[in-house]
């Protein structure tokens, strides 16, 4: 069948998954989402697509220049189409879930859909799958979600995994603490983001020297720690960060030990509904982020004070790019006549088959067109084993 080529184009930043990509891609997603099961994470599955005003409240409202909007026919209401699922996940739990037992452990896996991709991340389709802890401040949630994001990711083979953790928090609570004026409030703000120790040194006084310092403790977890530790004259909700990040930091190696850990205490790019410590997955020779996850308040947008939670969310296209190679799988042909009595013995023994529709001359020959490992022999009868096409 010819197809005009003008009707197959796809807008960019969306393609279509191919065999065996779909496949493959369809097996990562299975074994993460059944790794958060084994730890006791419960599966959500929030819709592709709701109203605008509660899909873009309090933690979403960061997702809305990414989020496509439509009028729904039937309400005349807007909705948006998801850029996150992380924020669904937290209305269900403030929501639906209200009275289950705190902490609650949700996992979920999905598309999303942007307005528009980026540069480093240029597709605008990304299945996500993530995990959420509501309800509990313990630093131990914080150390179970990046260990558990990193051993995930371990299960599907992907090598040389790292985390960035960050505090974003930190630095901009300084910076308003710091008595500036509003415009070197914000020529600080973008020093620090631009990494730009000279300009930080510009500010003089207290500010260069806090600023500085933290610019400074940037890199392995041990030394920056360290480093961050000997900063004098940090507000009390500074202190109480670093402090947490000392908690988090042995518990982590505890429970993902070959997991390379750095700290960038300045990093608040990305995180700009996280209320704490926050975190960045990295693999060695893989483009672009594999996910990211941290604290934030669910529920904050309802008028309360919301619920303390952590988790993350791994992008699926990042992670395909580390995962290990699939492995072809053995696919058994089936001459038309067998199909009925020999296809029911090998599918119970864990075979795929792929049964001829009508009779064939060469049972061998038509597998290897079809692109089959094995075959059953005509000759040989219904009851006999695959043979392999080569």
């Amino acid at each position: 069948m010819n197809v005009d080529a003008a009707k197959s184009l796809l807008p960019d930043g969306l393609r279509d998954l191919l065999p065996p990509e779909a496949e493959h891609e369809a097996w990562a997603v299975a074994a993460l989402v059944g790794r958060f099961r084994q730890e006791g994470y419960q599966r959500v599955d929030p819709p592709l697509v709701e109203f605008e005003d509660g899909l873009l409240a309090g933690p979403g409202a960061g997702t809305a220049p990414h989020t496509f909007r439509l009028m729904d026919p039937v309400s005349q209401r807007m909705m948006g189409l998801r850029a996150d699922i992380t924020v669904q996940v937290a209305r269900i739990a403030v929501s639906r879930l209200t009275r289950q037992p705190r902490p609650l452990r949700l996992c979920y896996a999905g598309p999303t859909l942007r307005v528009r991709g980026t540069q480093l991340r240029p597709e605008r389709q990304v299945t996500q799958a993530g995990c959420e802890i509501i309800g509990s401040r313990s630093a131990a949630a914080d150390a179970e979600a990046i260990a558990l994001a990193a051993n995930a990711l371990d299960t599907i083979g992907v090598p040389d995994l790292s985390v960035d953790i960050a505090l974003p928090t930190l630095a901009p609570r300084l910076v308003d603490g710091l008595g500036l004026a509003a415009a070197d409030r914000v020529a600080a703000r973008d020093a620090l983001d631009r990494r730009d120790a000279a300009a930080v040194r510009a500010l003089g006084g207290e500010a260069a020297r806090l600023l500085g310092a933290i610019l400074d403790a940037s890199g392995r977890a041990g030394p920056a720690l360290a480093a961050l530790q000997a900063i004098d004259g940090l507000p009390d909700d500074g202190r109480a960060e670093i402090a947490r990040l000392a908690d988090v930091l042995p518990r982590l190696a505890e429970a993902a030990p070959g997991l390379a850990v750095t700290v960038d205490a300045v990093e608040r790019r990305g995180f700009e509904y996280q209320t704490g410590l926050s975190f960045t997955l990295f693999a060695k020779g893989v483009r672009g982020e594999l996910g990211r996850g941290g604290r934030y308040l669910a529920g904050a947008e309802n008028g309360g004070a919301g619920e303390p939670a952590t988790g993350f969310t791994l992008y699926m296209d990042s992670v395909m790019r580390g995962a290990r190679a699939a492995t072809a799988e053995p696919r058994c042909f089936l001459p038309a006549e067998l199909a009925a009595e020999a296809g029911p013995r090998l599918r119970a023994a864990g075979w795929v088959t792929l049964a001829g529709l009508d009779p064939v001359g060469d049972a061998r020959g038509e597998a290897r067109r079809l692109k089959c490992t094995h075959f059953i022999d005509p000759a040989v009868g219904a009851g006999s084993d695959p043979l392999p096409v080569d």
